[in-house]
């Protein structure tokens, strides 16, 4: 990871993003174990690389996973991560049929909800500080 005071550029901007996502399971199962976490790693790693995204933490416990990832300004976050649960829940779903069946009577793995929330290397505090102490224009 780039140290945060390093601004990547693209098409005119220079941006630092990170976001942490949040994805619960439906009737939030206690059905990751430590197996599953790993291919959860590589799943969303292979989604958000071909998205021009990386993953910089992933962690889990047995009902919800956190994802923490340096994205893009023009990325549609919605999009993502609908991308990001659809392809993981395919392939958890194959991979892991036998473990998951007594835990859902439907094709269903996420909960339709998350949680997204963005970070950066200041507080919001200092951020707010730095905007309220600009020098004012005259006149």
């Amino acid at each position: 990871m780039q140290p945060v005071t390093t601004l990547k550029t693209r098409s005119h901007s220079a941006y630092r993003l990170h976001y942490h996502l949040v994805f619960v399971i439906k009737y939030r199962h206690k059905v990751i174990h430590a197996e599953m976490m790993e291919r959860m790693r590589d799943i969303f790693s292979d989604v958000l690389n071909k998205w021009g995204c990386q993953l910089t933490e992933f962690g889990a416990e047995s009902d919800h996973v956190h994802l923490l990832i340096e994205a893009h300004p023009s990325l549609d976050l919605s999009r993502l991560v609908g991308n990001l649960k659809t392809v993981s829940a395919r392939h958890l779903r194959r991979e892991y049929a036998d473990h998951l069946k007594p835990y859902f009577w439907k094709p269903y793995f996420w909960s339709r909800s998350y949680a997204a929330t963005t970070t950066g290397g200041a507080s919001l505090e200092v951020v707010r500080n730095y905007v309220l102490s600009q020098e004012r224009p005259s006149g």
